[in-house]
């Protein structure tokens, strides 16, 4: 029983390292990689804060057709800096509020 359990512990534990891409720093410790997105800002409308939408393409599972999804992500912006249809960097973050993970790092140089 108790050899049940704890082989059902190493497959969880691997199971979410596995899902999580893991990179070494120079301390030798394991940190996560964070996320990057690039998206379009389409609202400046609160104090330190911007949403931002991500475009991305997924082939549809049966017809196997490519379908654009879009998603809006609260980033934070520290000094309102950006406008709204400049395109932004958005990286993952520690938590800043309850909807904001993300924070703005690089403004590209195309504006539409």
């Amino acid at each position: 029983m108790e050899k049940e359990k704890k082989q059902k512990n190493t497959t969880i534990e691997g199971a979410r390292s596995a899902e999580h891409s893991l990179s070494v720093s120079s301390g030798g410790k394991e940190t996560q990689t964070r996320k990057r997105f690039s998206g379009k800002v389409v609202s400046d409308k609160m104090k330190d804060t911007v949403v931002v939408a991500v475009s991305r393409y997924v082939k549809h599972p049966k017809y196997k057709k490519y379908i654009k999804r879009m998603k809006k992500y609260h980033a934070h912006d520290e000094g309102n800096t950006r406008s709204i249809g400049e395109k932004v960097i958005v990286e993952e973050t520690i938590p800043i509020s309850k909807t904001k993970h993300f924070r703005v790092v690089n403004e590209e140089v195309e504006k539409k």
